[in-house]
């Protein structure tokens, strides 16, 4: 197989499918990544190629995620990313011609793999971490907090007609002018190809942390995390000197999550809870959402650092619940609390708390230097938690989800159309350049 991998966002989005992509590699496949360009060396490592896309989209959420004080602001941030996604669109069609693969796989937030499969005729597997993208009545769409149940859970999923419906003039602009493709409809998701056949879906969680939906289709295939088996990693000697303690070190870190307006106040909230807990904490500054102003002996800060190799040395991780970290937090085998901001990471958080490896979520906003230094406590305290984080852990370490999305992948490749390949394309000439929507 020659695979080409459409990923956008931070690197806990990215991170993942550079694992597929090693595995790919590993397994005697072509594999190449097209992302933002800060992941070329991590993706050439791994032996895959590298095609950048969606940096300048990445440099915009950079700046704007600093200058946000809350989750409305992201509405914002999308309506000035539109310049962005076109060139993002032209960036992921010159990688496929670059690569001229045999078959996609492509994340929701790359809008154009569906489209340039079918202008190839080749193979199509959508991708993500979480249960977003097939409709379930056993759960909502992980963007909603509760279960109304049923069948409304299962309508909760026409969520997934958002792209379609705010940018369905751009990816059509696209797949006319440069795709010589016909419209799609504004109400199309990412399920179904524009004649009404089903897309495979590769899930990179695991069935021990979501179960999988016994009204799933066989189109949806879980196959455990995906996480990278070549990374390594030396602590700088600070690092290594302040987790050399007999102490209870724990992580705090929030991502690109923090809302860089209020990271002076959640430094202060996080340096009091540390203190009050009598405990020892990593805290990873993010994108500017935590600013720690006030020097503690038991705090260490830092930008980033691999949480595959950071976590299995503390005692208990503290984030907000992206799948990525979530994922990396349990496979360690750490007591976890999640604070969530927004989106899925809600759902993850009440999936920790559901298996006894954490306490209760609790929205970053309405955290308080007293909440948060009660769960610290509980977090280091509590053997109920350590031991079922333990269990999952222990779970999670004998899946191989990359090799598992490898053998899909296979065998999608040797099927072509009849298991999710993309429909003939309309049309084989090109056209012009990607125009305003």
């Amino acid at each position: 197989m020659r695979v080409l991998i459409l990923t956008f966002g931070t690197r806990g989005d990215v991170d993942p499918y550079i694992a597929l992509a090693e595995r790919l590699s590993l397994e005697g496949h072509e594999a190449f990544v097209a992302a933002p360009e800060e992941f070329r060396s991590d993706a050439e490592a791994c032996g895959a190629g590298f095609a950048p896309m969606g940096t300048e989209m990445l440099r915009l959420v950079r700046a704007g995620m600093a200058q946000m004080a809350g989750p409305s602001d992201s509405m914002r941030l999308l309506r000035r990313m539109k310049g962005a996604m076109r060139t993002s669109l032209l960036e992921q069609w010159r990688a496929a011609q670059q690569v001229e693969p045999t078959l996609i796989v492509t994340h929701p937030k790359a809008l154009g793999g569906l489209h340039i499969a079918q202008r190839l005729r080749i193979p199509v597997v959508a991708s993500i971490p979480l249960p977003f993208l097939t409709p379930t009545s056993a759960f909502p769409a992980p963007f909603l907090r509760r279960s109304p149940g049923g069948v409304v859970n299962r309508r909760s999923y026409a969520i997934n007609r958002f792209a379609a419906l705010a940018y369905g003039g751009m990816i059509n602009t696209f797949r006319r002018r440069v795709l010589g493709l016909g419209r799609m409809s504004r109400f199309s998701d990412y399920l179904h190809a524009d004649d009404g056949s089903r897309l495979p879906v590769l899930y990179g969680f695991s069935e021990h942390v979501v179960p999988v939906p016994s009204d799933y289709p066989d189109t949806a295939h879980v196959t455990g995390s995906w996480h990278r088996s070549s990374s390594e990693w030396t602590p700088p000697n600070e690092v290594e000197e302040f987790l050399d303690s007999d102490e209870p070190t724990v992580y705090i870190g929030f991502g690109s999550m923090g809302f860089g307006k209020h990271a002076a106040e959640r430094g202060h909230l996080i340096t009091e809870a540390v203190e009050r807990a009598g405990i020892r904490a990593v805290v990873a500054a993010g994108w500017g959402g935590l600013s720690l102003q006030e020097a503690s002996p038991r705090i260490l800060t830092l930008d980033e650092a691999p949480h595959e190799h950071l976590f299995p040395r503390l005692d208990a991780v503290v984030h907000h619940g992206g799948a990525g970290t979530t994922a990396a937090g349990l496979r360690a085998g750490r007591p976890t609390l999640v604070c969530p901001v927004l989106g899925d990471q809600a759902f993850w958080g009440q999936r920790v708390s559901s298996l006894g490896a954490g306490p209760d979520p609790v929205p970053l906003r309405t955290l308080s230097v007293q909440m948060l230094t009660d769960r610290l406590r509980q977090l280091v305290t509590d053997p109920r938690f350590s031991r079922h984080a333990a269990a999952v852990g222990q779970r999670l370490q004998r899946e191989d989800g990359t090799g598992t999305a490898v053998r899909v992948l296979e065998n999608i490749a040797a099927h072509g159309h009849e298991r999710g390949g993309s429909t003939p394309a309309r049309s084989q000439r090109d056209t012009g350049p990607l125009g305003q929507a």
